[in-house]
């Protein structure tokens, strides 16, 4: 949040514009999972049924949307720290929903191949070597960063996403070396877990371009063991949105 509001910052310098960052006095909640909409409408009382995938409402002084980083159905809902607080315990209270910290969420967005920034993503790491190019609309006005998104799309990036698979159950963690067949180093791992939906260790990993091909042999370096591997799609486990 620091850096985004860094930005706005030093490209509304000059304008009219004041920016009033109002994080410090809203929390947020997220209900995931296949019974989230009955939870949501029973224990808090917010009607959510008619809400489409990825689409927001405003409901009193609140607003709820149907989204989340899980890969399952569920809903984001922001409000003032007092209603968070009392809808936190009411979830708790009903036996309906278990609380999970970030950790839960991470491994969740992991196996459906959703990135998370700092990892998949970053200064460094565009949406064109995240493979996430399809999202985003170069024919439109300009905007911060179309320029250099547009020469990677035109001439092709360095490095590459990919999913990896492991013969082995070992976990592959952030920043452990990739390697190719030859022991030498073609890039490392952004997040890696043994993927308890498929009960299989695998990885998302930023590689030189020309070992992203789906079924490229490589192996990744867990402390001072090697591991053979292959890449594979960076979805392992399909998503459960609701349409």
């Amino acid at each position: 949040i620091d850096k985004d509001v860094a930005l706005m910052k030093e490209h509304t310098a000059g304008f009219d514009i004041k920016l009033d960052h109002q994080s410090d006095y809203y929390g947020q909640l997220a209900v995931q999972g296949p019974e989230a909409e009955k939870v949501v409408e029973d224990v808090l009382g917010i009607p959510c049924s008619e809400l489409k995938f990825y689409t927001a409402k405003v409901v009193g002084d609140i607003i709820i949307s149907r989204t989340g980083y899980t890969g399952e159905d569920g809903f984001e809902i922001y409000g003032s720290h007092e209603f968070t607080q009392k809808s936190w315990d009411k979830l708790i209270e009903s036996g309906r929903c278990k609380p999970c910290g970030l950790g839960c969420r991470d491994t969740l967005r992991f196996e459906v191949g959703l990135p998370l920034y700092g990892d998949e993503l970053s200064a460094d790491i565009s949406p064109v070597m995240a493979g996430l190019s399809m999202f985003c609309k170069l024919d439109k006005e300009e905007f911060i960063g179309k320029e250099a998104l547009v020469e990677q799309k035109a001439n092709g990036v360095p490095q590459k996403l990919v999913g990896i698979e492991l013969a082995d159950k070992a976990i592959p963690r952030h920043g452990y070396p990739v390697l190719n067949m030859e022991g030498e180093v073609v890039g490392e791992v952004t997040t890696g877990y043994h993927c308890l939906s498929v009960d299989k260790s695998v990885c998302m990993a930023l590689v030189k371009t020309e070992f992203a091909k789906l079924d490229t042999p490589l192996q990744v370096q867990i402390r001072k063991k090697v591991f053979p591997g292959v890449v594979v799609k960076k979805k392992f486990y399909d998503k459960h949105y609701k349409k």
